[in-house]
């Protein structure tokens, strides 16, 4: 669960300007919102998308569908041009052929935003690509920004916009947190929004959008990129529109000076590619080119789902690291060994501690105690022993990152534990902590003491490591 973090790392421009795209903001922040294809039917997708928002959003609500007049409490239109005003944000979920007729009205009564539920465009055939073209014209003669088609559209936890028609035992929705999701998939976006909420990490804002016929994912980095609700921006990509590579490092670069952008790219191969393309009519284009793009905008690149939340997880609580220079205190030898190889693999430094620093901690510990780094402590370490070997490498100075693996199957270690390590990395905030706990009941219990004082806990050290290097590369950020 996204607790408080022990350091507020987000970086100010100084500028005055915290949202630089204002175009976006009804699609998040609207004081009124018509749903066109709105029903009072259970189990219907207009249903849906209306409880979703009737449970948390505080602004207007007009339900729109001509066969209804006054249900579930609501008074209900036959179209958008009899509402008594114009609504900042328009919800589409009717057949893709009545879009664009649609999309007309809402433009002549003055509506500036619209997300297009419905799908049968461009990723169905030549016929659905011209209806999206039609679409995008209309679009573009009003002004209208467009979320959309083929899309589940928009989260915000902060002020209950929740286009997303899956009900909510269908999708639990995570607690609030730091991080926003950029999604070219609405079912990859779903599935990541139901296992956050499980895993408990603090989500505030999503956005699903789809074949990207108009706003796609560099207008929501730039737009994210300026939020400051936002610390964390994670973005599951399978294709960028045609001409906005440029565009896309630019944008990503200027953002990843104030906060870290982690990126999942899906169609890496030639056949995900093909795979894409049916999908969200996305153009893969040639995974190489967008590699380097990466690089060249410092943008950290996710090889799997849990690296991409991992990574997230960690850069949402901790505080960059001031170097790369890793320090382990373990209980067990194999995982330490472990930790070291994947740090290793990830072009961080384990360092062996100074000869200083080896005779102080031998001089704290029984000679089968190992202190080079990592520090094994042995199966028999208790709490106090952690406590003294956790302060003294901080306080030496010679580590820029701390790592705890703490397996707590040995009887002398108590879910006290957690608390001695949060309250050393609270005195010491300049180093980030990690810890690694696995298996059993009283581990869970560990884990949860940490996290609830915002320290990142993983269950195996592969992750731990993949979550340490993001936290060092973020040294360049900001």
């Amino acid at each position: 669960m996204y607790k408080k973090p022990y350091i507020n790392q987000l970086i100010h421009c100084g500028c005055g300007i915290m949202n630089q795209r204002p175009d976006l903001e009804p699609f998040f922040n609207p004081s009124s919102i018509a749903i066109v294809g709105a029903s009072p039917k259970e189990g219907s997708l207009g249903r849906a998308i209306l409880d979703n928002l009737l449970l948390r959003y505080k602004g207007i609500i007009y339900p729109i569908n001509p066969k209804y007049k006054n249900e579930l409490g609501l008074t209900w239109y036959s179209s958008i041009s009899e509402l008594p005003e114009s609504p900042e944000l328009v919800i589409i979920a009717v057949r893709a052929d009545f879009v664009p007729r649609i999309l007309e009205e809402a433009g002549e009564t003055g509506c500036k935003a619209a997300i297009i539920i419905s799908g049968g465009f461009a990723e169905s055939g030549e016929r659905g690509q011209q209806l999206q073209e039609e679409a995008y014209r209309i679009a573009q003669k009003y002004g209208i920004r467009v979320v959309g088609p083929n899309c589940i559209g928009v989260y915000n936890a902060l002020t209950g916009v929740d286009t997303f028609f899956l009900p909510q035992e269908r999708m639990r929705r995570p607690p609030r947190g730091p991080i926003a999701i950029i999604s070219q998939s609405g079912a990859f976006l779903a599935s990541i929004m139901d296992w956050a909420a499980l895993e408990g990490i603090g989500i505030a804002k999503a956005v699903n959008f789809g074949n990207k016929m108009d706003v796609d994912e560099v207008d929501m980095l730039e737009y994210f990129g300026w939020d400051d609700d936002i610390r964390v921006i994670l973005m599951y990509i399978e294709g960028l529109k045609p001409g906005r590579g440029r565009d896309f490092i630019e944008i990503a670069k200027r953002v990843t000076a104030r906060k870290p952008v982690i990126l999942l790219k899906g169609g890496k191969t030639s056949r995900g590619a093909s795979a894409a393309a049916s999908h969200t009519a996305a153009l893969a284009g040639d995974y190489n080119v967008l590699k380097g793009a990466l690089k060249q905008a410092r943008i950290l690149e996710a090889d799997e789902v849990l690296d991409l939340f991992d990574m997230g997880k960690a850069l949402a609580n901790l505080r960059y690291s001031r170097g790369r220079r890793v320090a382990i205190v373990t209980n067990a030898g194999g995982p330490g060994v472990i930790m070291v190889d994947n740090l290793i693999k990830y072009k961080l430094e384990v360092p062996e501690l100074s000869k200083e620093l080896q005779e102080r901690l031998k001089s704290m510990f029984p000679p089968r105690v190992a202190v080079r780094n990592p520090v094994d402590l042995t199966g028999d370490a208790n709490n106090e022993a952690y406590e003294k070997a956790l302060t003294t490498i901080v306080e030496s100075g010679e580590a820029d990152i701390i790592v705890v693996i703490a397996l707590m199957q040995p009887p002398v270690l108590t879910v006290e534990l957690g608390d001695l390590i949060a309250d050393i990395a609270w005195k010491h905030h300049g180093i980030p902590f990690i810890v690694v706990t696995m298996g059993s009941e009283i581990a869970k219990k560990l884990e949860e003491r940490v996290e609830g004082r915002g320290i990142p806990v993983y269950n195996f050290p592969e992750r731990a490591a993949r979550a340490v290097y993001a936290v060092a590369h973020c040294s360049k950020c900001g």
